[in-house]
């Protein structure tokens, strides 16, 4: 759909928040391939190396740095930039820093969201906000059944539950505020993303390539456990394709939406390690008997309704995500020059592009 995305978001305005962040990164990047103005307010990279910085995004943006829990600071950069359409991705991220650090966790995802909504509300110009929850906002039972967008929400630890909450207030915020003042609000659930450029601690991933560009065995905590595995432009191209339908007809698309892989594609931790040594061409792993924080041993998302109401589909099977994963971390590794990475993650997302367009999937087609 790069014709139909492009004639969305050609000129448009468009806030990202957490643009500094690996997901936000790749959206900021794909949103200026598209043409996109693009407004990015976030903190400063989380990570070195990280992302952001390797593919130069900053020199093509308005950059910010800001904190979503400062209230004013955003307000007044909205109020300024006046952005079409907003998406929202600023958050604390990673299930066991929220057990170190819960208040700073409620405070970014919950606080910071609320600040976003009312900044909205004193603005003029949005059209559509599409909000990045999490997977693990669903109450998790261990069900052997994939998660709908209609289950309860919850969450067992403190990065959970505040994704639980988001999603709450998404929706009483678009109930008492933004359907009578005609501006959209989707909420989005992804799986664990994968993809090259997240040096993020304890997300398997970049475990992984740390280890084996050191030459130590990769350790692995929950070897058995599942997880809705998927490349980091499958939720993406659904974000966009979400963002551009509500910029046309945001009523028909003002709810909650899981964007996952197919149920052949759900790995157990132990079978992605094994996938990642396999293309990296060499390493071993072991694992860690220490005892750690709880962690869902099954989680899967339901795709039914994003497949049908959107016309969305995933384009990467599992091991083909894997594949283009350790691809990029090998060529940064073998210490590509900065060019070198930037080029090769476009081509990345542009490939995946032409993907979809052989598939005929419906975002990627005129």
């Amino acid at each position: 759909m790069l014709y139909d995305l492009r004639r969305v978001f050609d000129h448009k305005k468009v806030l990202v928040t957490g643009h500094t962040g690996f997901k936000g990164a790749w959206l900021t990047l794909w949103l200026q391939i598209l043409g996109a103005k693009i407004l990015g307010y976030a903190l400063e990279p989380p990570t070195d190396p990280n992302l952001f910085s390797l593919t130069l995004i900053k020199d093509n943006i308005q950059h910010v740095i800001g904190d979503i829990r400062d209230f004013d600071k955003l307000s007044r950069v909205l109020k300024d930039f006046q952005p079409d359409l907003i998406f929202h991705l600023a958050a604390q991220s990673l299930v066991r820093l929220s057990y170190k650090e819960p208040k700073l966790t409620y405070e970014t995802n919950i606080m910071g969201t609320i600040n976003l909504y009312e900044a909205v509300r004193q603005a003029t110009s949005v059209r559509a906000i599409v909000t990045v929850t999490s997977d693990k906002c669903y109450e998790n039972q261990e069900w052997c059944y994939n998660y709908r967008e209609c289950d309860p929400m919850g969450g067992y630890d403190p990065y959970s539950s505040s994704k639980g909450c988001v999603e709450l207030i998404a929706a009483a915020y678009r109930n008492a505020f933004f359907n009578t003042a005609g501006i959209a609000l989707a909420s989005v659930r992804a799986g664990n993303v994968i993809g090259g450029g997240d040096w993020a601690e304890d997300r398997l991933i970049p475990d992984c390539v740390r280890s084996l560009a050191k030459g130590k065995p990769i350790e692995i905590r929950n070897p058995k456990a599942i997880r809705p595995w998927q490349h980091v432009l499958e939720p993406l191209s659904g974000y966009l394709w979400l963002g551009a339908l509500m910029l046309q007809n945001g009523e028909k698309y003002n709810e909650g939406w899981n964007f996952g892989p197919e149920d052949s594609d759900i790995l157990t931790v132990e079978e992605v390690v094994r996938q990642v040594i396999q293309h990296w061409g060499t390493g071993q792993y072991v694992i860690d008997t220490l005892k750690h924080p709880h962690e869902a041993s099954l989680l899967k998302l339901d795709i039914s309704k994003a497949r049908f109401k959107l016309k969305w589909q995933p384009v990467y099977d599992i091991f083909k995500a894997i594949q283009e994963t350790v691809h990029w971390y090998r060529l940064y590794y073998d210490n590509a020059p900065g060019e070198v990475i930037e080029s090769f993650t476009r081509k990345q997302i542009e490939d995946y592009i032409e993907a979809a367009r052989k598939e005929k999937i419906s975002w990627s087609v005129n």
